[in-house]
């Protein structure tokens, strides 16, 4: 019986990692709309800088997006009113979904 317990853990455990991307997933962009990084459900997006839109992929992990976009890798921090902030040295600055 206790492998059967362990193994319907594991499922849900896995379950719910997989879903976790969905409660992130949505458009974030600064003020005046010049960075928008729009995350979709499932891992991927894209990151527009001034226009100029690149492909990305993603993961959360703990309070944290890990983004690859174009080649570069971007960690954005989750905030608890749902918004992010880029790196310290980016000139991203703070993102705030909008759907």
């Amino acid at each position: 019986m206790r492998p059967i317990v362990a193994f319907v853990s594991a499922l849900l455990l896995l379950a719910t990692a997989a879903c976790g991307g969905s409660k992130i997933a949505g458009t974030y962009s600064n003020e005046n709309g010049s960075i928008v990084l729009d995350l979709k459900a499932g891992g991927t997006g894209s990151l527009s800088i001034g226009g100029e839109s690149k492909p990305c992929t993603y993961t959360v992990e703990s309070a944290q997006v890990k983004a690859n976009c174009d080649g570069n890798d971007i960690v954005f921090d989750v905030h608890d009113d749902g918004s992010l902030t880029g790196p310290p040295d980016s000139m991203v600055g703070v993102l705030k979904k909008s759907s």
